[in-house]
């Protein structure tokens, strides 16, 4: 099979959308298909990359460390031309999006699309965010999706707030799979030793992207509360972006600047020995519709600290992996990682355990076969064959309708927005 992908965020980014592209291809081709990644230009990608296409994009949009696609270029059509491919899936339902809806209509082709975000905790990146973007963006992702041929939902609790905000195109749950073994046997002691941490620290940790979305001063200011208590306690944190300083100013008012250790961006081995360096994780996003890190973090077996919140509840059990908080106070979140430093040997490994099974339970390999078997689904049979249009007519008048599907789309989205801008948001 051939599947063409289509995302606004793509690697070297760091963030949860562009992992997941990359581990889904990279599973895909593992199984004999073919993959076409279409995605914008990041610095520092790579200069040779095998089936990815790269679109001109202005870099660090609104000071994010987003890239923006502002007009695809016509290579594009060759492109997809020539790779021919069987199903569409697309990231996000704006930019790349659209272009994903333009070529699906085009070329009569099925359109998946996986609802990675809530999309309206991020519009502070956005010039003019207010109440009523927020109701535009939820509505334009929710008319974009029912553009679809099949929709997947990270988690349970996303699946379900997709029905809710009215959602009528089959919605499955996919999660993006963990590759178990890229994290479960990392060399912790030697990650100690680089950093010039104690090797009897007790390490709180946390990775992903540092941006305001995460949540991440009310965690920083949880684990310094938490840390008064404990001197030996360390914070790890790994990744980067715009809430680096913020989270430095923290600790610098505490008077614990030595005891924060910001990594930056790890990959592979350096990621998996950061990992397996901590102690417990800790998580305090409340934007998130997987809990594709706290697996990752599960992995390589860490019991997790996090808010209830989507994406968290399908992976953290309280009290049997981790902590899972209701209560989003500092005092709430210092307590629960209080409770995980005072385990006994035997009842952290215990929790150790429980963590490990968890991140098996969200296997790669499994959520691999169960997108693959939604798009073999989805594939027209080849025996009914279309006849064949020698002026190309049907393409013309399919453009012309994916013009007319997105026009009436956002259209739709800004009017029940205006409309509707003082109503309550469903999270």
């Amino acid at each position: 099979m051939n599947i063409a992908l289509l995302t606004n965020t793509f690697t070297p980014h760091v963030g949860g959308v562009a992992r997941s592209v990359e581990a889904f291809a990279k599973a895909y081709r593992e199984l004999g298909h073919r993959v076409l990644v279409v995605a914008p230009e990041f610095e520092d990608a790579p200069e040779y990359e095998t089936d990815v296409f790269r679109i001109p994009a202005i870099q660090h949009f609104n000071g994010s460390d987003f890239s923006v696609v502002l007009t695809v270029p016509g290579e594009l059509s060759d492109s997809i031309e020539e790779f021919k491919p069987d199903i569409v899936h697309s990231q996000h339902p704006f930019l790349l999006g659209w272009t994903a809806v333009r070529i699906a209509r085009t070329l009569d082709l099925p359109l998946v699309f996986t609802h990675h975000t809530l999309y309206e905790q991020y519009t502070h990146y956005v010039p003019g965010d207010s109440p009523a973007m927020k109701r535009f963006i939820i509505e334009l992702s929710t008319r974009y999706a029912n553009l679809a041929d099949q929709v997947f939902a990270p988690s349970e609790s996303i699946h379900d707030l997709l029905i809710e905000r009215g959602v009528t195109s089959p919605v499955l749950v996919v999660p993006t799979g963990v590759i178990v073994e890229r994290f479960a046997c990392g060399n912790g002691p030697d990650f100690l030793m680089k950093k010039h941490i104690p090797e009897d620290a007790f390490v709180v940790g946390h990775m992903g992207r540092l941006a305001p979305e995460k949540n991440l001063e009310f965690l920083a200011r949880s684990v310094v509360a938490f840390m008064k208590e404990h001197g030996e306690a360390v914070f790890l944190l790994v990744g980067t972006g715009p809430s680096h300083e913020a989270i430095e100013q923290i600790f610098a008012e505490a008077g614990m600047s030595g005891r924060l250790y910001m990594c930056g961006v790890l990959e592979k081995d350096d990621l998996a020995d950061a990992l397996n360096a901590m102690s417990v994780f800790a998580f305090a996003s409340k934007s998130e519709t997987q809990g594709m890190v706290l697996t990752e973090a599960m992995a390589a077996g860490l019991p997790v600290v996090a808010i209830d919140a989507p994406g968290v509840r399908e992976v953290v059990v309280d009290a049997s992996n981790g902590r899972m908080i209701s209560e989003e106070t500092e005092g709430a979140f210092a307590a629960a990682l209080q409770w995980v430093y005072a385990r006994s040997p035997d009842e952290l490994g215990t929790l150790i355990a429980a963590a490990r099974a968890t991140a098996e339970a969200f296997s790669m390999a499994a959520s691999a076969r169960k997108a693959l078997a939604a798009y073999e689904n989805l594939r027209p049979d080849p025996a009914i064959r279309q006849p064949e249009d020698e002026f190309g007519w049907d393409q013309i008048r399919a453009r012309i309708k994916a013009e007319w599907d997105i026009l009436k789309t956002v259209a739709q989205a800004g009017d029940e927005a205006l409309n509707s801008s003082d109503q309550e948001i469903t999270q």
